[in-house]
C-alpha cells in the first residue's frame, strides 16, 4: 500500500498528464484524500472538506473538521455548521508563491474569521495562525520542492518524492491538525516535542559536523565518552536533539513555577532555557543554538520557535495535575522517549516507575535498616553507601536524599543539613546511566532538590560530576565505555 504523500503525488501527476487539468481546482480531489488520510491517523479523526459554505469572509478552498461538527446520518437538514475547529484551508496553483498569498487580503480576510489558516500551492504548506498576543503569525511550513519545474519534475517519480518526505511530511500535517485543540494530556504534548525532535534531527543529518563541533566536544567533556565512526556520529546527534528538547521542557517546567496558570500575560520563550537550567551543559547547549552563528544555517531555532509556541498553548492547570508536585520533569521523559524512539525505550527498557512506588521501596531499605540491621539514622547514616545502577532521570536517588534531609531534619535541624546531606551527595550516593538526556535530567532534578533545600552546590562542583556513558559497539548497540565513572562523585 502507497504512503498518502506517494498517493497524492501520483494522483497529481496523472492528473496533470492529461493536459485538461485547471491549474486550482483540478486538483482538489487529490488534495482532501492526502487530508483524510492523515486525518484518519488522529484521535479524534479529521475529516477535510473542499469547498466550503461562505462565512462572511469569501470561500475558503477547504475545511478541517472534526466528528463533532458532522450531521448525525438520521437528521433531514443539516444544521448551521460551526467554523471548522481544526481551521481552513486557501489553495493556489502550483505557480503561484504560498508565502506572498498567506500575507495577502484574502489570506488575512480568512485569518480574522477562523484564526488558522493552511495556505498551500499542493507544493508548499504554510499554516497561519496567532502569536501568544492574538496577532497573525506564521506557524509551520513545509516546502516539498524549491519551486513548479522541481516540483512536477520530481512527481514523475512519486514514490522518490515519498522516501525523501514522507514521515517528516505526514507529521507536519498532523501538527496542522492538531494545532487547533488544547493539549493537556501528558502523552499529547509528548507527542509534539518529539515530532519537533525528529524534524531537528533531520536537519542536522547529513550536514557538516563541523557546525555542532563546540557542542559536540561539551557533550563528550561532560559524559565522558568520545562518539567516533558513522554510528558515533548518529549516536551524537540524537544525543544533541533529545538533550536539547528535553531541556526546553525542563526550562518551561521551572518557568511554570515562577509564572502560574493564572499569569495569562507571559509567555515561555525558549531563548531564556539558559537562564533556568542550572546543569552547565543545558547553559552551553542552549546559548550555541540561540546565538545567531554557525548554527544558524541548521534552522534549529526555527524549530525550537514551534516546540515554544507548542508549550505556550498548553493548559498548565490540567497538565501538573498528571503529576506529583515537582515531579513533572522526571516522569515526563517515558512518554516522551515513547514518542520520539519508541524502539530505543524497548531496547534500553525506559519504563516509568509510580512515585508511590520509588517511596515506597526507598522508605523499605531505610526501614529495614534502622531496624534490622539497628542503623539508627538509616539512609542518613554516613557508613551507608546507596547505588542506583540505572538512575534514568533520578527519581531514586532523589527520594533517597530527600530521605535522608528528613532525617537529618529531624535529628539537628538545619545545621547539619547543609553539610551532611552535601557530603552524601558529594561521596555516598551514586547513580549510573547510560542515556545521556536522562543523564542530564538527573543532574538537573538534583540540583534543584538541593537548591530547594538551601544546599546548592556550585556550578563548579556540578560540572565535576560525570556518568558511565554510552558508546556504540560495532553491532550497533550500546556499551559502557572502560573510563566512566559515578555520576554523582566528586
Amino acid at each position: 500500500m502507497s504512503s498518502p504523500l506517494e498517493a497524492y503525488i501520483r494522483e497529481l501527476r496523472d492528473i496533470r498528464s492529461s493536459g485538461a487539468a485547471v491549474k486550482e481546482t483540478a486538483y482538489y480531489g487529490p488534495l482532501a484524500a492526502l487530508f483524510n488520510a492523515v486525518g484518519k491517523m488522529l484521535s479524534p479523526k479529521i475529516r477535510c472538506i473542499i469547498n466550503i459554505t461562505n462565512r462572511g469572509a469569501g470561500f475558503p478552498g477547504g475545511g478541517l473538521f472534526t466528528p463533532d461538527q458532522l450531521q448525525r446520518a438520521s437528521e433531514a437538514k443539516p444544521p448551521l455548521g460551526l467554523n471548522p475547529a481544526r481551521g481552513v484551508i486557501e489553495v493556489k496553483g502550483t505557480g503561484d508563491d504560498a508565502w506572498v498569498t498567506a500575507d495577502s487580503e484574502q489570506g488575512s480576510r480568512y485569518w480574522k474569521k477562523y484564526r488558522q489558516v493552511l495556505v498551500t500551492n499542493y507544493r508548499d504548506f504554510v499554516l497561519v495562525g496567532q502569536d501568544a498576543n492574538g496577532n497573525p503569525v506564521k506557524l509551520e511550513a513545509y516546502r516539498l520542492a524549491k519551486d513548479e519545474p522541481d516540483f512536477w519534475a520530481a512527481a514523475v517519480h512519486p514514490q522518490k518524492v515519498a522516501e525523501a518526505h514522507g514521515a517528516r511530511f505526514v507529521e507536519y500535517l498532523q501538527r496542522v491538525m492538531l494545532h487547533a485543540a488544547q493539549l493537556a494530556a501528558p502523552e499529547d504534548v509528548a507527542w509534539f516535542l518529539a515530532s519537533y525532535a525528529r524534524e531537528a534531527k533531520a536537519r542536522i543529518e547529513g550536514t557538516r559536523l563541523s557546525a555542532l563541533a563546540t557542542i559536540r566536544r561539551a557533550l563528550e567533556e561532560t559524559l565522558g565518552v568520545t562518539f567516533r565512526d558513522r554510528r558515533g556520529d548518529h549516536f551524537f546527534q540524537s544525543t544533541f536533539v533529545q538533550t536539547l528538547f528535553y531541556g526546553i521542557f525542563s526550562a518551561w517546567v521551572l518557568w511554570s513555577k515562577q509564572y502560574p496558570p493564572t499569569d495569562q500575560k507571559t509567555h515561555f520563550d525558549w531563548r531564556t532555557a539558559a537562564y533556568y537550567l542550572r546543569v552547565p551543559i543545558l547553559r552551553k547547549l542552549f546559548n550555541e543554538v540561540a546565538d545567531p552563528g554557525p548554527l544558524n544555517a541548521l534552522t534549529l531555532s526555527e524549530v525550537l520557535d514551534w516546540a515554544g509556541n507548542t508549550l505556550n498553548r498548553v493548559d498548565r492547570a490540567s497538565f501538573f495535575t498528571k503529576f506529583e508536585e515537582g515531579h513533572a520533569v522526571q516522569y515526563f521523559y517515558e512518554p516522551f522517549l515513547e514518542a520520539f524512539d519508541p524502539e530505543l525505550r524497548k531496547e534500553l527498557d525506559v519504563w516509568y516507575t509510580p512515585p508511590a512506588a520509588v517511596r515506597y521501596m526507598v522508605t523499605r531499605v531505610d526501614t529495614v535498616l534502622r531496624k534490622e540491621l539497628r542503623i539508627d539514622d538509616g539512609l542518613a547514616d554516613p557508613r551507608v553507601y546507596v547505588l542506583d545502577p540505572c538512575c534514568g532521570t533520578g527519581a531514586y536517588l532523589i527520594e533517597v536524599l530527600e530521605r535522608i534531609a528528613t532525617t537529618l531534619q529531624e535529628r539537628g535541624g538545619d545545621a547539619l543539613l547543609s553539610n551532611d546531606l552535601k557530603q552524601a551527595v558529594m561521596e555516598r550516593v551514586f547513580g549510573f546511566e547510560i542515556l545521556p538526556a536522562p543523564f542530564v535530567v538527573s543532574h538537573l532534578q538534583l540540583g534543584l532538590l538541593l537548591q530547594n533545600l538551601g544546599v546548592p552546590l556550585s556550578e563548579k562542583k556540578m560540572s565535576a560530576w560525570g556518568c558511565i556513558s554510552p558508546m556504540p559497539s560495532p553491532d550497533g548497540r550500546l556499551r559502557e565505555a572502560s573510563n566512566s565513572i559515578s555520576c554523582f562523585q566528586s
